[in-house]
Parts: structure tokens; sequence; C-alpha cells
């Protein structure tokens, strides 16, 4: 029966006046509610009863809003933003006055106030960023990254930097940061050690404590991350974990579990990688077991970015990114990071069609409410745009930063006292583009007047004193490059056009008809994640590209293919290149005459039988290698200078792992080159890792490693190398001799029979915890009172550090404990305390640590926690192998 077409016109209004207050009825406060506020508006309320009261009032596709963020703003579509989302990172547009901090402010007050007003529910976002060092954005102050402030080993500048940095990101209406990385650093190979506070527990989780508490204290969600582990065997980014429950407890967990309960982080973030064979995205043990229910987090779980449907691309636990979704949901993630807005649909259908457990839905929205209300953004989530003017890029700040890259400076080497420079020194040749780059590491902001080694140098130089610079041979060393598109063309109905004709194939012979064919503008291809054309599998086809090559000048050139085996490659129909045999990684070049301006035929066959392909057509010439030419004049102005100060740095980052820890391109030619001159040199090490050093080491003078030293870090460096601050930091990772040690750490447990190799020493370059001064220290006196304790017991170890020096410190005194006899095996050492003190020449001063039951606390046979009886060795030191002072107590 058709009701409308039956009805009379007052029957249809009075449907129409019912239909309505049907719809607005869950916006209507609650019978006997006397209040004109809604109860999830009114402040007054508990946040659990708002929390309620609001979750009630949702719909699916509300629900699902509230757990799933984005980069973006706006610009989405306001109609597309109208049911609400979780947060947003605001999109840049690369003008420094959109992107400055006080039109930033204005942009989250328009974004807050668009979903404050015209969003159903009235929901305010939170907006997250990145802050590893310094907030990501213009005009935000750039600190020493996360490694060197590790290296500083003095948590309350730590604190006092987070602080900072939780000012400047607090007045742009930030509410979140995706930071501090709390992975432990235990392959110095991983190419984002740099973003870490190094291999031991202890010191990540006291720098992570540091940070975490100082943002969440001024109202900036922390996210410690990635949750568990990041790097897994071959030092491999997100490669799978499967490490056992004692390990995760001694020296993986540690981190995270501080920065819950002692620091007080809201969120986590989720690794890309799976753990026992679950992605960690949806691990339930990881999430719900271990995070919620035994360690008690009541705050929000994101994944990284775009991690979830990895599930489905990477793991291949899941069909499709619907499955991945809800596997992730019900295993205890909360909220789904995307990168696009559109990505919404590939996860919707199993949470619109009620196939995702609501009570799983509802705990993660309930968890991103609470956290919403906790932040106050429902009674205020607006800013002052002209105090983010003035918060952001203070000269306190900078000075913060110096501060902190001046602590941050490890000595390693100072060979007959070469630093600080004498005043006999009257040219100073500065070699190396690390030295004019400012580099300031993974995760990092433009910064403010940014200070170049070079530049620090040249500032604080003695009057007098010539200051030259040469750039040196870089970082990247390559003998050919990608055949460009100038390069390349074919003929198409008679058309020349760029590139070369690609022809796609869903089999590995290049059989039959293409599947696709098209354009491609040069061959540097590469799959690993997604399908290399749409219909084709990424672990089964065949590619040939077809045209036609052409030189600009007469000469032999070498050309061939970079890449994994299982190509062919012709020039002129003749086959210069046969590889078509799957097996490895590699470069093959042929030489090949090409005169000027001639066009060759060029066919190059491909196919791929397991995925992760890689294959780039290159080319190079037989003339003088450019980069010869550059040591040749680095090395001349050396020549000329008293003495030489070589910025060399490293490459690295995220998903840049290093096979490699030697010194990348010709740079270590370099340094041989400038040592064979007699002249000192001074090598400078920038970059977020270790470096292995055994074939220059011993040609130096000195080195100093400095890290990423941040906007101020010229002027820093510079003054230690002059000798107005006096170094003291502190390696926060093992520096090895080779590679071939790793992973390589000072609290390992002890072997069954040696450390050494056959032909190595099992010993490290540098020890965790190792740094040279400007002075000396003696340390005296121990005394432990008492020395015989209960299980309940606690202690103090005191002793006295004297500067015997003649030039006032700092030091960093370190305590290690080791159990002499326990159940299980035990580190050989484990730092348990550290303290950063500055003396005075002559000064003699008392230093205190505390030592309590938590201190002792192993995990037994049953992974029980239990405190032993028996004799535990307590050791004072300047580093792990620099102990100074022993003594005992024991535990009865």
């Amino acid at each position: 029966m058709n009701y409308r077409k039956n009805k009379t016109g007052s029957d249809y209004l009075i449907s129409m006046v019912i239909m309505m207050i049907i719809a607005i009825f869950p916006l209507l406060p609650r019978a006997g509610n006397a209040q004109s506020v809604l109860p999830y508006r009114d402040s007054s309320l508990p946040i659990e009863t708002r929390v309620k009261d609001l979750l009630d009032r949702m719909t699916m596709e509300e629900k699902f809003r509230q757990i799933f963020m984005i980069p973006g703003d706006l610009s989405i579509g306001k109609e597309k933003l109208k049911a609400g989302i979780f947060g947003l990172s605001l999109s840049s547009r690369g003008n420094s006055s959109f992107d400055s901090p006080g039109q930033m402010a204005a942009r989250v007050n328009e974004i807050q106030k668009f979903f404050r007003e015209d969003s159903r529910l009235g929901i305010p976002v939170i907006v997250f960023d990145e802050a590893l060092h310094g907030l990501i954005r213009e005009g935000a102050t750039i600190f020493p990254q996360s490694i060197g402030l590790a290296a500083t080993f003095d948590v309350n500048l730590m604190h006092k930097i987070a602080q900072a940095i939780a000012r400047e990101t607090r007045s742009r209406g930030i509410r979140q940061v995706l930071s501090p990385v709390l992975n432990i650093a235990r392959d110095v190979r991983w190419g984002r050690t740099e973003e870490t506070y190094g291999e031991d527990p202890f010191l990540v989780s006291q720098m992570g404590i540091a940070y975490i508490s100082g943002m969440e204290k001024a109202g900036i969600i922390a996210t410690p991350k990635h949750f568990a582990v990041n790097v897994g065997e071959g030092g491999r980014d997100s490669y799978p974990i499967h490490y056992n429950e004692r390990i995760m407890e001694e020296i993986y967990f540690p981190a995270f579990r501080s920065a819950i309960h002692e620091a007080g982080a809201q969120s986590v973030m989720t690794a890309y990688n799976s753990f026992d064979g679950s992605p960690c995205t949806a691990n339930n043990w990881l999430l719900n077991k271990k995070l919620k229910q035994e360690w008690g987090f009541r705050g929000f779980v994101i994944s990284d970015a775009c991690a979830v449907g990895g599930a489905n691309v990477l793991h291949f636990t899941s069909a499709d990114y619907g499955g991945s979704g809800k596997m992730a949901i019900e295993n205890g993630l909360d909220v789904i990071f995307q990168t696009e807005f559109d990505h919404m649909s590939l996860f919707y259908e199993p949470f619109g069609s009620g196939k995702v457990r609501l009570g799983a839905i509802d705990s993660a929205v309930s968890r991103v409410l609470c956290a919403k209300f906790e932040l106050g953004l429902f009674e205020n989530p607006y800013v002052d745009p002209s105090e983010a003017k003035t918060l952001n890029g203070t000269s306190e700040h900078r000075s913060l930063a110096l501060q902190a890259a001046r602590e941050s400076i490890v000595l390693l080497k100072n060979e007959s006292h070469v630093l600080p420079l004498g005043n006999n020194i009257k040219s100073i040749a500065v070699i190396g583009i690390d030295a004019i780059e400012s580099r300031s590491g993974g995760y990092s902001g433009p910064g403010n007047r940014k200070i170049s080694i070079f530049e620090g140098i040249r500032s604080l130089a003695p009057e007098g004193v010539k200051v030259s610079y040469s750039p040196g041979c870089g970082r990247i060393h390559r003998e050919f490059s990608t055949v460009p598109e100038e390069n390349l063309f074919f003929y198409k109905n008679g058309v020349k056009q760029a590139g070369l004709w690609a022809e796609y194939f869903d089999n590995t012979t290049l059989d039959g008809a293409p599947k696709i064919s098209r354009k491609d503008a040069n061959i540097d291809f590469s799959c690993t994640l997604y399908e290399p054309a749409q219909g084709i599998s990424n672990n089964w086809y065949s590619i040939r590209w077809k045209g036609k090559i052409a030189n600009s000048d007469n000469g032999n050139i070498k050309i061939g293919i970079e890449g994994n085996d299982g190509y062919r490659l012709y020039i002129d129909g003749k086959l210069m290149i046969d590889n078509w045999v799957k097996k490895s990684f590699g470069t093959h070049l042929v030489d090949f005459y090409f005169e000027k301006a001639r066009e060759y035929d060029i066919q190059l066959e491909y196919h791929e039988n397991t995925g992760n392909a890689k294959i780039k057509l290159v080319w190079t010439s037989n003339t003088s290698d450019s980069s010869n030419h550059s040591i040749r004049k680095a090395v001349d102005l050396v020549r000329e200078s008293d003495i030489a100060i070589f910025a060399a740095g490293i490459e690295e980052g995220e998903f840049r792992d290093r096979s490699s820890l030697k010194l990348p391109g010709l740079q270590e030619d370099l340094i041989h080159a400038m040592a064979i001159t007699g002249k000192p040199v001074i090598v400078l090490l920038v970059g977020g890792s270790a470096v292995t050093m055994n074939p220059w080491v011993d040609q130096v003078r000195g080195i100093a490693d400095v890290w990423y030293p941040g906007e101020a870090g010229g002027q820093a460096v510079a003054e230690v190398l002059f000798g107005r601050y006096n170094p003291a930091g502190r390696l926060p990772v093992t520096f090895p001799l080779s590679e071939g040690q790793l992973p390589l750490v000072y609290n390992h447990k002890p072997t069954g029979r040696g450390d050494d190799y056959n032909d190595l020493s099992g010993m490290p370059l540098f020890p965790f915890g190792y740094g040279l001064s400007y002075t000396t220290f003696e340390y005296r006196d121990l005394s432990l009172c008492p020395d015989l304790l209960s299980r309940a017991d606690s202690t103090m170890v005191r002793f006295k550090v004297k500067n015997t020096g003649n030039i006032a410190g700092d030091e960093v005194c370190q305590l290690y404990i080791h159990d002499e006899l326990a159940t299980v095996a035990r580190p050989v050492m484990e730092l348990k305390g550290f303290r950063r003190i500055h003396l005075e020449t002559g000064e003699e001063k008392e230093v205190a640590f505390f030592i309590g039951p938590e201190m002792f606390k192993i995990l037994d046979k049953n992974m029980k926690p239990v405190i032993e009886t028996g004799i535990f060795s307590v050791m004072i030191g300047s580093s792990s192998k620099d102990i100074r002072l022993r003594g005992n107590i024991r535990i009865q």
C-alpha cells in the first residue's frame, strides 16, 4: 500500500513533523534532565558520563569517522567532513606565510569552528603533527636530533626541550604529536637509529619520560612509537619480529611501560611489522592483553600511516582492506591512520554492515572521545594566533637548542691534545658538504636562522685566522646515472615522443598480447608493495621497453642495467647483456660507442616471478671522475692550511637502512689523501648512528660526533673546536669495529665460550657511554650504606669526583649493576643510573645514586618478577668499559 498516496494533506503534514522529531530526538536532552545543555556538552558531568551520552547519539558512520585520522584540512571538502573525523594534520602549502605560526593557528581555529558548528554532533578534531626534536613546521625551533639529545645524558635538559616544543606546538592548536620514538636501537644498521634514544632500555626510558611528561603536562598528547619493535634481522626497518616474551619484557617493553605508567602517555603508535606472525596493528597479545589489560593503558592506540592496509598488502593476513580494518579494531587498535580521505571507503564496508564487533568499535570510539574531553576541546578548541607568533622560535628556545647541541657533542679521539685548537693555528681548511648543509635529520622543520659548521667556525675563529672551505667529494659517489628522458624516445604514428614505449604482460615470458601498454619516461622501475600495472600481480609479470636512444656527444659510453637479474638488453638489435636467469642484484655495464645525435634502437626485456622488482637503465662516460677532481681540490686547500676539519656525513633515515657502516661515497679516500699531507686532520661525524673507522681512525688526530646538532649546531661545534665549551657527550649506541659484529650492545648476556672472532675482536671500537673531555676526572671513596639489604630495602651509593685537569668541564657518572649469581642468565652489566655534573678546575663533588628494590628485580624461569638473594656488583664509571669504582651489595 502506498501510504503517502492515500494520506490527506493534514495527515502528511503530521507525519512529516513526527519524522522530524524522530530525526532530532537523539540530540534532545534526556527525559528528567532539566538542563538545557546536552549531557555530553555539560563540563560539570564526569567524562565517563559524557562519553556514554555522546556515544549513544552517534550513527555507525560517525563512530567510524572518530577512529580515522588523515593529513588534510577543509580543502578536502566541507560536505565530506560533516560527519566528523578523529583528527587532521594540516596540509602544507609550501608558503612560509601560509604555514607561519600565526597563520597556522588561524587555520586550526577555522577547522575547529567548522566541526563545532557545522557537524551534526559538534565533535572537535585533534590536530596532530610530528615533533621528534622540534615541531616540523615553519618558525618552530629545531633542536638536535633525538640520538643527539640522548647523547647529552641530561634528563633535565630533555624535559626543558620537551616543554619548549610543547609551547610552540600548542600555541598553533596542535594537540597530539606522533613522537617520541622509544624503539631500542640494538642494530645500528637501522636507518631510523637517529630518531631513537639509543640501545639501552634505561636510558631510553628516562629520556622518554622526560619528553612525554613535558608534553602531557602541557596538554599535548604524546604518542610513543613504534609499539613495540620496529627493526628486525639485518638492521632492516619493519622486518618481522619473532622474539620471546623474556627479551620483550627485559629490553623492548620497559620504555613503553614507563611512558604510560610514569609519564602518562595517552596514545601509542603501532609498528608496521608483524610480531609472532600477526601484524602489530592487529596483534591481540600486544594491544589487548599486554597494553590494555596487563598494563592498564587507558588511552588510544593508532596505527602508523597506512599500516592497517599492510595486513592485506604486506603481511597477507587479510583478503582486503575492509578485513584489515576489522581485524585491527577487534584486536586492539583504536584509530586507523591513513594518508587520504578517500581511503575511508576502503575500510568502511564491514563497519557499516555490522560485521565488526560493536563492543570493539564502541571501546575504540570511547577512548578517542575521552581524550577529546580531557583535552578540553569541547569547551574551547581555539587558540590565540598572536600567541603563536610570539611563542615560536623565541630567543629562549634558541638558547636551549644551542645548549643541547653543546651537550650532545661526543669527543671520540683527541690525540696529542689537538683540540681545542691552539693559538698557533693561523689557517683552517674546512672540508665537506656537511660543513655547509646544516642537515637536521629525519622529521625536521626548516628551522630558524640555521648556523652551519662552516659559518660557526668562521664567526668564532680568532682575528687573523684564515678559514677556507672546499666541498670535497660529497657523501654519494656513483659511477653511473639513470639514462634521462631527454635521451630516450619512440615514434608512435610517425610522431616522435619522449620516453620509451612499455608493454606489461601478465606472464613471465612476454607471451601473447600485453595486458597494458603505456609510455614510461625512463627505465627507473621498482615494484615492492603494489601491482606494477592494473590487473597484474606484483610477483608474476614481464615488461618490454622499446624505443630509441641517442647521446649529444661522440664517445665511448658504458651502458647497462642496475637491478635484479631477469633482463636482456638489446641495442640496434644486438644482444648486449643477457641476465635472464633470476639470482641476485647487481650492476652490469658494457662499452658502447655513441655517434653524436645518432638514433639507436634500444629494447629492454625484464621478468619478475617473486616480487620486489628493481631495475634501472644506466650509463656513464670514461671521462675523468669529477669526485676525484673534488678530492684533489680539497687536498690542495689542506696543504695550504695549518689544520683540516672534515665534516663527514652518513646517509640514513626512514626505510634507508645501511648494509655498510663505513663513510659513504669516497669520503674515506678523501681522509687518506688529507692525512698524507702531514697536516693534522679532525673528523666531525654528522649523522645519527655508528660509523666504522678501521681504515682511517689511526690517520686522523681528532674525531668528534656532532650528530644532527639542530639550528644552532654550527655555533656549538665551533665553540667545542675553539675550547669555548668543553665536550662531555656520551655515546648512546655502541660503535662496532665491523658490521660483522652486529648486533653489538654493551648489556648482552654472558657467552657460553668467548666474545671474539677468528679474525676480529668481539670488542667495540667505542663502547656505550663513552666520551672524552678536555680535562680529567678522578673517582674515589665509594661507599654503599647499607650494603646488606632485605628484598624490600633501599640503599645509597656515594662517591667523590674531582676535576684534576686545568679546565672546567662536565662529567657523566654512570651506575651499572650486575647480578653475580641468578637462576636465569642476566646481562653482564646494566645501566641503572647516570648523572651529568659540572666541576670547576680542582673542584670535587660527592655524587649519590639511590638504589631501590626495582633495580634488583628480574624475571625468573616462570616469567615472574622476583628479587633473588645473593651478591650484586655495583659499578661506577665514565663509560660501560671505563669502570672506576666497584662495590658489592648483598641481599638476604
